[in-house]
């Protein structure tokens, strides 16, 4: 009977699935993402929009966010959680662009990884026209304790989690986002996945994380995090202490121009993020200096996370310098596509 239940729970999940005429085929071909046959290059941002005086995500100004995306050449958006909104993912893909879509391990039973739910909304939406990535995890490995301090682990759910995605959709590759580089070990343990996401804060030059990837792994790599923040903590380097959009902007130009240097090697890179985030570091309604993240000693050029100020857009959608400066750069890349076909 149990195993019935199982079987007739599958197919109710496969009967409610997002329908689609023209499935999206995403495979692996080397150090390259492959669409429909030709090389993706990912020109992304993080994105994970919070109102003035909110804590909860919330898709208001999703039709204003998607003009300043395509404005800014960006051609795939990164969500930390699911987005269970037909119409939201409707609108991506209408705009043309995709969407890598994140798992948390443990977000109290909703789409999850703990409790197995995750692979319900795999199923419901993995015919969907947005769809690029699956990814599972952020950063994770900066905290075994919520791992009963043994990261293993969290590599063992991760491990699970690929096998199940891989069963269940064909069509679309399984990644992480990894806090830096992991190791060889690592790597090893974790082979089933499709290629790899790394956050990367390294003061505004990430070219040697691919050149080190190079060494460890053949399959693709993106940077599924990567950027500064629009507020200096001090003085240095040439920029003054406090609200300093130059400094944000030099920073992003030249980890762009770093990735696009390793493009032999690199897939992409996510820019983090898209508008500022009020609610992180205090009151939500103000703007508040502060915060903390893992690992952020690298954050140019200041060596300090302030969390509220990451925007390439303010709260109110106003454009940052940095704005302009990864335009240019998204918008005049020139990715040589190898129309590479699936055999």
């Amino acid at each position: 009977m149990k195993i019935f239940n199982f079987f007739l729970l599958i197919l109710l999940v496969a009967c409610a699935s997002v329908p689609s005429s023209n499935i999206d085929k995403v495979i692996i071909t080397e150090r390259s993402i492959i669409l429909n046959g030709e090389t993706y290059f990912i020109k992304g941002i993080c994105y994970h929009p919070v109102p003035v005086g909110e804590i909860k995500r919330n898709f208001e100004n999703i039709d204003q966010d998607l003009e300043l995306m395509i404005e800014a050449g960006i051609n795939t958006i990164r969500f930390y959680e699911p987005v269970d909104n037909i119409e939201i993912l409707n609108k991506i893909s209408n705009s043309g662009m995709k969407v890598i879509i994140g798992f948390g391990y443990n977000q109290n039973g909703i789409y999850d990884i703990k409790s197995g739910t995750f692979i319900d909304y795999i199923q419901k939406y993995k015919s969907h026209k947005s769809i690029l990535i699956w990814e599972l995890g952020n950063e994770y490995n900066y905290h075994p304790e919520w791992f009963e301090n043994n990261i293993q682990n969290w590599y063992k759910s991760l491990k699970g989690a690929t096998d199940l995605i891989h069963k269940f959709d064909k069509n679309h590759p399984v990644s992480t986002a990894h806090g830096d580089l992991p190791t060889k070990e690592i790597l090893e343990y974790n082979s089933n996945l499709d290629l790899w996401g790394l956050n990367v804060y390294r003061w505004d030059n990430p070219a040697p994380v691919f050149d080190k990837w190079a060494e460890m792994s053949t399959k693709p790599v993106y940077l599924s995090e990567a950027g500064a923040d629009s507020f200096m903590k001090i003085s240095k380097n040439g920029f003054v202490r406090g609200k300093n959009q130059n400094a944000q902007a030099q920073a992003n130009g030249n980890i762009i121009d770093g990735v696009f240097s390793k493009k032999d090697i690199s897939s992409g890179v996510f820019i983090f993020s898209f508008t500022d985030g009020l609610w992180k570091a205090g009151n939500p309604s103000i703007q508040d200096i502060g915060g903390s993240a893992p690992n952020s000693t690298g954050v140019p050029y200041d060596g300090s996370c302030d969390e509220e100020f990451w925007g390439i857009v303010d709260i109110n959608r106003k454009k940052k310098a940095t704005f302009d400066v990864i335009r240019q750069r998204f918008t005049s890349f020139d990715q040589t596509y190898n129309n590479i076909k699936n055999e």
